[in-house]
């Protein structure tokens, strides 16, 4: 990953919308009445990531191993064109309709998107499942939506909520985080075949996010763990998942269906840029829903350069704000599916940040747009207050009947 040389700490600029993060952890903090959630900060959850791994603001390009790129179109968009998969190369002949396209060249990409306008590539590219962005779009998800509901469970609170944290990458294991470190018990699921892909990529985040849980692996491929997994779940208070709905079906999970029959069962569905929909289908991670959420467009608006805001920063906003609403689910005791998306997420940030206080925002993009190449800012690492469990080390707690993988 790309690194700089240089003084950290106050030479760099803060990341935008931390303090947005932070009045949200100050209400989690109050409604948990969490002495570990009050000792959190915002800008510590938003800029960990980045400070652990040194990376450097890039401008058009996302921070990390530069994975994302905003690139200009015919009509004078800009496209966000993320390309981490093997496979997202695959389709780029697609998206282009051009057969001869090198895949592999940046500048014949960048030649390509500047030959359509990015209405189209925003709509052809997510129909193939590229994980696209526009910086003029607008969210078509609300930040937090109900997809389902079923009856109340009078619970004891006394007694830890069990939480089983089904995600991977950031946002979703955020919330599962934020939700030990209000007190609850918290089982993260992995498949033993295709574990959560920062345990390998990101071990500083991955420990940090990840602390506390316990862990447990599961086939999802045989019939007998699936089945167990859906038992589980149906012993959990909240559920936590980042699926898209078709990888749900091959599972055989309905979460409706689940949640219309477990009392108070809350599950949390965090995507993209909705949980329902054709939106559903559409690939998002942190970087491009941020651009997508107006992060990307507000700080040229600030400053007239535009580029990536922070580090995939509306998967640590989500993280939060998911973590927030589903604590409230579960102390309501109703049961229900909340759907998130983190481009809406990052567009009710912006907005409400901008009524807070407008200057102080403009301050930070514009200080933001004028740091490219500088490293991120330092923030220092919080203690582990928990163990991180190998993978597979909690299964034989959590499913006892299923033989070893």
């Amino acid at each position: 990953m790309p690194t700089a040389d240089g003084p950290e700490g106050s030479s760099t600029p803060a990341i935008p919308l931390a303090r947005w993060a932070d009045r949200q952890l100050r209400v989690f903090a109050e409604e948990t009445g969490s002495a570990r959630v009050a000792a959190l900060d915002g800008a510590t959850i938003v800029g960990e990531r980045g400070s652990a791994n040194r990376y450097v603001i890039a401008g058009r390009t996302s921070a990390g191993m530069g994975g994302s790129r905003l690139l200009p179109t015919r009509d004078g968009r800009w496209f966000a064109l993320t390309l981490i998969r093997p496979i997202d190369r695959e389709y780029l002949p697609a998206l282009f309709l051009d057969d001869a396209i090198d895949v592999h060249d940046q500048d014949a990409i960048a030649q390509a998107v500047a030959r359509f306008d990015g209405a189209d590539l925003l709509e052809r590219g997510r129909l193939l499942g590229l994980t696209v962005a526009d910086a003029d779009e607008v969210p078509v998800s609300a930040p937090v939506e109900v997809l389902a509901t079923g009856s109340h469970r009078r619970r004891d609170f006394a007694t830890l909520p069990l939480v089983v944290d089904l995600s991977a990458i950031w946002a979703g294991p955020l919330v599962g985080h934020l939700l030990w470190q209000a007190g609850a018990e918290v089982v993260k699921v992995e498949s033993a075949g295709r574990p959560d892909l920062i345990r390998r990529d990101d071990p500083a985040t991955f420990e940090i996010i990840n602390q506390g849980k316990a862990n447990a692996a599961i086939d999802l491929a045989r019939e007998a763990d699936r089945t167990a997994l859906i038992a589980l779940i149906r012993r959990a208070d909240i559920v936590i998942e980042s699926s898209r709905p078709r990888a749900l079906r091959q599972l055989g999970i309905d979460a409706d269906a689940l949640v219309r029959e477990v009392p108070g069962l809350v599950w949390l569905s965090v995507t993209g840029h909705g949980a329902s929909g054709e939106a559903a289908n559409w690939a998002g991670i942190g970087h491009d829903c941020g651009v997508a959420g107006g992060l990307a467009r507000a700080m040229e608006q600030a400053s007239g350069e535009i580029g990536y805001v922070g580090d995939a920063l509306a998967d640590p906003l989500t993280g939060i704000f998911a973590a927030i609403e589903g604590w409230r689910a579960y102390r309501n005791g109703q049961a229900q599916r909340l759907g998130f998306a983190m481009s809406a997420v990052t567009a009710q940030a912006l907005a409400e940040e901008r009524a807070y206080d407008a200057a102080a925002l403009g301050a930070e993009l514009r200080g933001w747009a004028a740091a490219v190449g500088m490293v991120f800012p330092h923030v220092p690492r919080r203690p582990m207050l928990g163990d991180v469990r190998p993978i597979g080390a909690d299964t034989g707690r959590y499913f006892p009947g299923l033989a070893p993988c």
